[in-house]
Formats: C-alpha cells, sequence, structure tokens
C-alpha cells in the first residue's frame, strides 16, 4: 500500500497491511538520529524547527528515511517554539528563553515563556495578532501538497489552537484567573487565537491537506488542568465551530485532537463535535486499550507509545512489547497511527528508537 492508502484505510477502520507510524523528533534526537543512519548534514540554511515538523523549511528526510506515512505541516503559534537565541520574542509578542538540560547524551534546550504580551488588562483591546493570510505562511505547505501527496497522508498542524496560545499571550496563572473572575476578558482573549488558527486551517484545507490537527494541552497527569465545565464554557463550542466549518469545506477532511495527559470527562464530547483522531493517548495517563474498547467504534487513536517511561527508561524488549501490545489492542481492525506520545528526546536511547521502528514496521 502507499503510505497515504495505509493511513485512510486506518482511519476508516480497515485494517492495513500495517499500522500507519508518525514519529516526531526534538531537534537534539534528529541530529543523533541522522549522524545514527549516517545521513548527510542538514541544509545550512535551515532552522533548528527544520527539524521539528511542527515547524517550516522541514525537508522530511527523516521522516522518510524511516518510512513514516503522515508529514505534517503547520502554520500557527507553535512555530514559536524551537527558534534561535538565547531569548527571543516571536511575532505574537510573547518572549522566550532557551533552558539547558543534560542527559547522558548530550546537552538540550528547551524554550519556556517568561514575556507575555497581554499581562496587562490595558493591552488586550489595542492588541493586534498576525496576518494568518501571508503566502509565506503557507509556502511550505504548498511545497509538501505538490511534492508528496500523491504517496504521504498529508496533515496541517495547526495546534495549540486557542487555550495554550491565549495563556501564552495572557501567562498562564492569569488565564486561569480570568476564567473565573473576568469571563468576558477570557473570551475576548481566547477569541484571538481562535481567529487566526481557523483563518490558517481552511487556507490548509482549500490547500489540499488530508487531516486538520487542532488541540490544546487541557489536561495534567490524573486530572484535567481546567474542569470540565470550564472547558465546555470556554473551548467546547469553538472546538465545535472550527471543526463544523472546515468540514464544510471538505466532508472528507479528518480532524485530529491532541490534548496531552488525562481528558476522559471529555472525549464523549470531542467524538460530539466531530474529532476523528484523539492524540497522544499517554498510556501513563489513559489506559488506551480501555479507550479503544469505549470508543474504538466512533474514534481513532494517534500515539500510545510512553514517551514518558517506556522509551527513555525502558529495554529494547520493553518497547517491542509495547509496540505489540498497542498493535493488538488499539490497532487491531484498524483505527491506530502508532507512534511516541512526544516527540522522541534526547534521552532516549538509539537502541530504543530502533526497536520501536522495527516492532511497528515488521
Amino acid at each position: 500500500m502507499k503510505h497515504r492508502e495505509r493511513v485512510e484505510a486506518a482511519l476508516n477502520h480497515e485494517r492495513p497491511d500495517r499500522c500507519p507510524m508518525q514519529i516526531s523528533f526534538t531537534p537534539e534526537f534528529a541530529e543523533r538520529l541522522r549522524a545514527a543512519m549516517a545521513m548527510p548534514d542538514r541544509q545550512p540554511n535551515m532552522s533548528r524547527a527544520g527539524h521539528n515538523p511542527h515547524g517550516g523549511g522541514n525537508t522530511y528526510e527523516l521522516e522518510r528515511a524511516l518510512g513514516e506515512d503522515l508529514l505534517l505541516t503547520s502554520v500557527g503559534w507553535a512555530n514559536s517554539y524551537y527558534q534561535a537565541g538565547e531569548t527571543y520574542t516571536d511575532e505574537w509578542g510573547v518572549t522566550w528563553k532557551s533552558v539547558p538540560y543534560e542527559t547522558s547524551f548530550g546537552v538540550g534546550h528547551y524554550t519556556e515563556m517568561v514575556g507575555h504580551p497581554l499581562a496587562d488588562d490595558d493591552a488586550v483591546v489595542s492588541y493586534q495578532a498576525p496576518d494568518p493570510a501571508r503566502a509565506e505562511l503557507y509556502e511550505d505547505a504548498r511545497r509538501t501538497i505538490e511534492q508528496f501527496k500523491d504517496e504521504y497522508w498529508i496533515v496541517g498542524v495547526t495546534v495549540t489552537t486557542v487555550w495554550e496560545t491565549a495563556w501564552a499571550l495572557r501567562g498562564y496563572d492569569r488565564m486561569l484567573a480570568d476564567l473565573v473572575t473576568d469571563p468576558d476578558l477570557a473570551e475576548a482573549i481566547l477569541d484571538i487565537p481562535y481567529r487566526y488558527h481557523l483563518a490558517a486551517a481552511r487556507r490548509l484545507v482549500e490547500m489540499g491537506v488530508d487531516m486538520i490537527w487542532i488541540g490544546d494541552d487541557v489536561g495534567a497527569q490524573r486530572s484535567m488542568l481546567i474542569s470540565p465545565a470550564h472547558w465546555r464554557r470556554f473551548l467546547k463550542p469553538r472546538m465545535s465551530s472550527f471543526i463544523g466549518t472546515l468540514k464544510s469545506i471538505n466532508p472528507r477532511l479528518k480532524v485530529a485532537y491532541h490534548s496531552d495527559g488525562m481528558i476522559l470527562p471529555i472525549i464523549p464530547e470531542l467524538i460530539e463535535v466531530g474529532v476523528d483522531v484523539l492524540n497522544p493517548v499517554q498510556p501513563a495517563c489513559m489506559d488506551p486499550a480501555e479507550l479503544k474498547r469505549l470508543y474504538g467504534d466512533r474514534l481513532c487513536f494517534w500515539g500510545t507509545i510512553d514517551e514518558q517511561r517506556t522509551l527513555p527508561f525502558g529495554t529494547p524488549e520493553d518497547v517491542r512489547n509495547e509496540v505489540r501490545t498497542r498493535l493488538e489492542t488499539v490497532g487491531e481492525d484498524g483505527g491506530l497511527i502508532v507512534g511516541p506520545t512526544h516527540h522522541v528526546q534526547l534521552d532516549t536511547p538509539m537502541e530504543n528508537f530502533r526497536a520501536m521502528v522495527e516492532a511497528i514496521l515488521c
């Protein structure tokens, strides 16, 4: 089967020739992987985001060499991660700093937000978001569709769709408080990323992507970050409108929804508003097999391989066993795109990574 045929079969709850696979990497792990695969150095003009499928400028060399089935092209605030410099301010006005961390495989870097342009109430009224209509934002998507759509399943990424971008603009504590103390202000702030990412997603659908990937992290390890009641008031109506608008353009479009953590209380309502695929299904937070049992007739799943424990800290045999378990349970009769539940981190042993890929492809 072609890569795109494999994904389409799985998302139609049919059993493909093998389970489709999608893997993303942090920039530092991508460098290790490139060296391990004896691939040439990346192009000199590529930014660190060139190895991040949520960023632009991706050549997809690693993804294609590994045999992945989906290619991701992103427009939106999530592209602000992993930009150059010790500190930088993105086009939304959010200020970031680079934070190093050490592993046995070297030093990596995360980016953390340290400045929020809407921290003051008065700034909200005059704030101008970036323009989502700029042609250059869609060049990566255009190239990806032109070059690869015949073979691969193309995903337009507009993650951090509403909540995460909103609290980046406002500040996390302030945004949480606003939901309770000033809901009208919260609505105004939430509308800023909603409008931007909806415009971007519409454009990507019109260009011909096969799937739109939306979502926000609203789950923690054992419970939701915000109450289900607040999710229903502030985010569910926006998700319903967002998905409905896109599917009115292309009724065959698939929509994936991302949230880390435990989000069991809202899964039936995600299905209700039109979500087709749930990502990343962290097994330390929710039981993938139980989700398949409860919702597998109405929902597909993307991820399920534990990036918190098994991949970085297990043995290769642990990794192989987990992959087999997912394929035999969540992947039974289709319905699964298998892969790690986060970008593969620098602390992942290469033998564990190879064990995962080999177990999926065998």
